[in-house]
């Protein structure tokens, strides 16, 4: 057992349901990574060598994201990279999760705890809470929480995904006015899961980025 999987331990009796806890429990876990880069590190260079780990890693045209630990219970430690044009219609997800921020900033927008279909008007749909997550913000939201995100080109931020509770999750585009579901990796196709598989070539920069930004 490394230090990673000592440090996770304590997740695996969370009731992912109970935000006040996961904020607290993964709070800690997020914030001893944050402390302590070298169990980042030490997991980044094992990163390819490990063949189950790096297939989960993805990216795409604004986002980048690294699985450095997949846990049994179903949940998983990630790191985050949003690249320049970054911006999120509002959406909900499929688990719970909690999240630290490393590098850079983003302005977070909440719209509320709402389990809706495809049925609702997004322009209707209204900004509760807009907050700024700069460097050292944690928090945890709920997989019923409808929220958005605007980043600041290279922000980096350390997240515990919690175990996925449905198979989808709704996203809204208040411009357009439409709603749709999307699906989990059990139901895209093979040339979908392709396209946004990551190259090693790609994990090389990234591991470069780290290093000149000390983030490891």
């Amino acid at each position: 057992m490394d230090t990673m999987e000592t440090l996770v331990e304590s997740l695996h009796d969370l009731d992912w349901n109970d935000i006040d806890q996961v904020a607290t429990v993964c709070g800690d876990v997020l914030d001893r990574l944050a402390a302590d880069r070298s169990i980042v590190r030490t997991r980044l260079l094992k990163l390819v060598d490990s063949p189950q780990l790096f297939g989960l890693c993805e990216h795409y045209d604004i986002l980048d994201k690294l699985v450095l630990h997949d846990d049994p219970a179903g949940f998983r430690v990630r790191l985050h990279v949003f690249l320049p044009g970054y911006f999120d219609r509002p959406h909900n997800h499929r688990w719970s999760y909690a999240s630290h921020i490393l590098r850079g900033q983003y302005r977070h927008y909440l719209f509320g705890n709402a389990e809706v279909d495809e049925q609702i008007d997004p322009k209707k749909l209204p900004v509760l809470l807009t907050r700024e997550e700069p460097v050292g913000t944690s928090y945890a939201l709920h997989h019923s929480m409808i929220h958005a995100v605007v980043a600041e080109p290279l922000t980096v931020s350390l997240v515990v995904r919690g175990p996925a509770v449905k198979d989808r999750f709704l996203v809204m585009d208040r411009k357009t006015n439409e709603a749709w579901w999307q699906y989990g990796a059990r139901q895209e196709s093979e040339e979908d899961a392709k396209r946004k598989r990551m190259s090693p070539e790609r994990f090389d920069w990234l591991g470069g980025q780290f290093e000149e930004w000390g983030l490891i």
